[in-house]
């Protein structure tokens, strides 16, 4: 899996949309930390779960 994801990227979940928005914090190895607007800070296995950059016309 690439991960093509740089702290201070927008984000989404969009397996869960009502989290919201995330910021991402930081990247270690498959371990991707979130801060999301509505749900606070995830650490989130990439392996497990497929985040989206979020673009602003969603």
């Amino acid at each position: 899996m690439i991960i093509d994801f740089e702290p201070g990227d927008k984000v989404i979940n969009p397996a869960n949309k009502s989290w919201g928005i995330g910021q991402v914090q930081s990247i270690i190895k498959e371990k991707i930390t979130v801060n999301f607007e509505n749900v606070g800070k995830k650490v989130i296995n990439s392996k497990n779960i497929e985040l989206k950059k979020f673009e602003k016309n969603e």
